[in-house]
């Protein structure tokens, strides 16, 4: 992988086995059984995000005598992205502080607790408390999850599991929102059981998830802990907030997109959905074969891909033409989360490493949460989704453009 600064000494603490972290315990390189289980449970916030879709209309009505249904109704689908992207860095902070499998292990199963009590709450505002104290676990899961990748992997191995953790994300979400459509059938309440399936996953990160750099992590919760290098960071940080807003633009806008013109039969919706998610998930597969070209390459790439296909999706009137740009633009997002996430992470040594990648998500995670609000805004404002769709698009092309000018010097990075 690569970084715009040259990064810092590994600690003497996190031997390796060719570019995979030893377990000091045991001697044991990390690899698939431990690299399963965080990849799993990475797509715990796409279950958050995307299982209920389908039941939300059934919420409302069952609601239907609550004051303010219709704007409640939403938050319950929206409130877990919003807290991961208002908490995920106090999440990274503790993570730096009392260790990575710990916290893991306790959100995973306070994430089972919180995530099923909507099958008892007897109402809509207890139900949307819940889902904020979902979000909470979920800032902390995805965080404990990509620090403990980059902690276990590192140069070719890490990048190829970053671009694995879009691949099952996506393809999480894609399975997740069949499966909320069909359990809702009979009860809208069913599709909450789900969540319990992360406890088998608490088990598992308890007896496959060992804690790295044990004396480092002793050391940071009795000492201070080293500052973050804010300069090297402002620019990957900034870009992944654009990057977050372009990456929902796809998942959030296409059937309304289709809807737009004049497509109605849910099946083509969904079967547009699923041929965008294929675009996804192979980017995030390409990506590790391209991650060597650093991030120079590859940042401006996603985000052209991105944006030609958003640019595409606005102009287009045509279900064939609509369904060519979502793949585009779902080969840009393929790239765009794991190319972001190895320049954030890049120069960070492992006493920062949980505090980055909390900064990151909260980030990403903003920029997904925001996306709604500013394609509404831009279609208010300038008279259609096509155009705001077009004028995002460009954005996409502007934040390719510029951060190729700004050349991010290819170095080595841990």
């Amino acid at each position: 992988m690569s970084e715009n600064v040259l990064s810092p000494e590994r600690p003497a603490e996190e031997p390796l086995a060719g570019e995979v972290a030893v377990d000091p315990a045991t001697g044991r390189p990390a690899g698939r059984p431990q690299a399963l289980v965080l990849l799993l449970s990475s797509c715990l916030a796409v279950l958050g995000a995307v299982l209920l879709a389908p039941v939300l209309p059934r919420i409302q009505d069952a609601f239907a005598g609550t004051p303010g249904v219709e704007a409640l109704t939403p938050i319950v689908l929206t409130a877990p992205a919003l807290v991961i992207g208002l908490t995920a860095m106090i999440a990274g902070r503790i993570v730096d502080r009392v260790g990575r499998k710990r916290l893991l292990v306790g959100s995973l199963v306070a994430y089972a607790f919180v995530g099923t009590a909507p099958l008892w709450l007897p109402s809509l505002e207890l139900i949307v408390a819940s889902r904020v104290l979902l979000g909470l676990t979920e800032a902390a899961i995805m965080t404990c999850c990509t620090t403990l990748l980059a902690d276990y992997f590192h140069g070719s191995q890490r990048e190829r599991y970053f671009g694995l953790q879009v691949v099952f994300t996506t393809v999480a979400a894609t399975v997740f929102f069949g499966v909320g459509g069909a359990l809702g059938a009979a009860d809208w309440r069913t599709p909450f059981w789900l969540y319990a399936v992360s406890l088998p996953l608490a088990l598992a990160a308890a007896k496959l998830v060992w804690q790295p750099a044990p004396q480092a992590q002793a050391a940071a919760r009795a000492e201070k802990l080293p500052a973050l290098p804010w300069r090297r960071l402002a620019a990957p940080i900034g870009v992944s907030l654009v990057g977050g807003l372009v990456f929902y633009v796809l998942i959030v806008q296409l059937s309304f997109k289709l809807d737009d013109i004049g497509v109605e039969s849910t099946a083509v919706i969904g079967a547009a959905s699923a041929i965008a998610s294929v675009g996804t998930a192979v980017g995030g597969i390409l990506f590790g074969r391209l991650a060597k070209r650093g991030p120079a390459v590859l940042v401006p790439l996603a985000f052209a891909l991105s944006g030609v296909g958003i640019v595409g999706l606005g102009l287009s009137s045509a279900v064939p033409a609509v369904i060519a740009f979502a793949v585009v633009t779902g080969l840009g997002n393929g790239l765009i989360l794991p190319s972001l996430l190895t320049w954030a992470l890049g120069s960070l040594s492992f006493e920062q490493r949980g505090r980055g990648t909390g900064i990151w998500t909260s980030a990403f995670f903003i920029g997904q949460f925001v996306c709604p609000l500013v394609v509404l805004a831009l279609t208010g404002a300038l008279g259609g989704l096509g155009t705001a769709l077009a004028v995002l698009g460009a954005v996409s092309l502007v934040a390719a453009a510029g951060v190729r000018l700004a050349r991010p010097t290819p170095v080595a990075a841990h």
